[in-house]
């Protein structure tokens, strides 16, 4: 596995005091250190699209609708018959973050949803397995007869991404399918809310069950919001959901809004963490935010300047470690917020699948934690229990870098890791 962020020969990062342990070619790794994610696998379908687009079809600007198979069509030949098509690439939010996740660390992620049974050289199933990364492990997959999911992502002048996706074999995911010592050994769970959005369908159920898995085997269990709308129509749900079986939620400051009631990104953490152990938020042209708990005995000062906001001081103890709230004695709320990597590219070619990359860059941390905990245990680094790898402050820097990546490129997934050195950096940036 590589390990995040800038990387020095023999050592792993970050490399912050002289007493680190060298890393003998003896050294192995008994247990495979891998994630696992559920997806309703989908193609995205980028279409340039103007105003007059929202009157001609049952679209809602700015929002993610399901509609009948039969209109995603009809949407489809229209844009293409104008060639207004920019692309077509393989999606979904736990699909972008699985393949990111690959490309980051060099190592295996598995994906659980449903694929077309019958794949031709062409079709969006066929799509979908050449742009996906090596490492993502297809084989737990189930072959389902029908088509793949589409969405087509409207891409308006004002630069606002509206979805409208035909589900296809999308939600025919199954309990029986779901594999249980393969989540039963994983760093991590990936889910996202669409999964949850529909009670009646196979998904939901089977996404229920492999939650139950992580949870009793200690697994923590990762949340990607993904949609606004999904919040508001069941608030009540996700919030006892999250309460009761989810680690780690991730989202942007629209879905934060939905889901607690607040505008201000730190206050919504601050409430966020008496949900769940760790937040990412991400809050667009304002950069993002990460909160997490941590012990208040293992809570580490920063050494960069301090700010206030909305919670004075809020970034005090941001070089800590995150934690389980229920592994701390005396949990402490800790939080870090970074602005645009070099204040954002200057053209953004695409926003869809940025929050997705700096999730992948979080699973990456954490994954890293996970390996370096089995390859060395006597660290220093495991005298506790920590979630993460690197502090709060450091992974907001290479969740950021990452979805940077993204939103300079036309494709939600990265095409290749991140440079092992920046230029435009001095060393003192990766340093702490």
């Amino acid at each position: 596995m590589k390990f995040p962020g800038k990387r020095k020969n023999q050592h792993f990062f970050p490399v912050g005091t002289s007493s680190r342990l060298q890393v003998g070619a003896n050294r192995t790794v008994n247990k495979k250190i891998y994630i696992v994610g559920i997806d309703q696998l989908i193609v995205d379908i980028e279409v340039l699209a103007d105003d007059r687009d929202f009157l001609k079809f049952p679209i809602h600007k700015g929002e993610s609708v399901l509609l009948p198979d039969s209109i995603v069509e009809e949407m489809y030949q229209y844009f293409k018959e104008n060639k207004r098509v920019v692309g077509e690439f393989a999606g979904g939010a736990i699909g972008n973050t699985l393949h990111n996740y690959s490309v980051l660390s060099d190592d295996t992620s598995f994906v659980l949803g449903t694929i077309s049974k019958q794949i031709t050289v062409g079709d969006y199933a066929f799509k979908y397995v050449c742009t996906t990364n090596s490492h993502v492990d297809l084989s737990y997959l189930a072959a389902v007869e029908g088509r793949m999911a589409r969405a087509i992502c409207l891409v308006s002048e004002d630069g606002e991404r509206t979805f409208a996706v035909g589900k296809g074999i999308m939600n025919e995911l199954f309990e029986e399918q779901i594999p249980f010592e393969l989540i039963k050994n994983c760093s991590s769970l990936l889910i996202s809310a669409y999964l949850l959005r529909n009670e009646e369908t196979p998904i939901f159920k089977a996404t229920l069950k492999a939650v139950a898995i992580a949870k009793e085997n200690n697994v923590p269990v990762v949340l990607s919001l993904g949609t606004k709308n999904i919040i508001v129509d069941k608030k009540e749900f996700f919030t006892s959901f999250i309460s009761e079986n989810v680690n780690v939620l991730a989202m942007n400051e629209d879905e934060a809004y939905a889901l607690v009631g607040e505008k201000s990104p730190l206050l919504a953490c601050q409430n966020l963490l008496d949900l769940t152990d760790m937040v990412i938020l991400t809050v667009g042209a304002k950069g993002l935010y990460i909160a997490a708990h941590v012990d208040q005995t293992l809570a580490r000062e920063t050494k960069d300047q301090i700010f206030s906001k909305s919670i004075l001081e809020y970034n005090k103890f941001e070089y800590s470690r995150a934690q389980l709230r229920s592994h701390c004695q005396n949990p402490f709320k800790i939080y870090s917020h970074i602005n645009p990597y070099l204040g954002g590219p200057p053209v953004i070619r695409n926003t869809n699948g940025a929050g997705d990359a700096a999730l992948s860059a979080v699973l990456h941390d954490m994954a890293a934690n996970s390996y370096h905990r089995q390859l060395m245990p006597e660290s220093s680094k495991h005298s506790f229990s920590f979630l993460t790898y690197s502090s709060i402050h450091q992974i907001s820097k290479y969740a950021n870098r990452t979805s940077f990546e993204v939103l300079k490129q036309n494709s939600p997934r990265l095409s290749q890791g991140l440079p092992e050195k920046e230029e435009s950096l001095e060393e003192s940036y990766w340093a702490q």
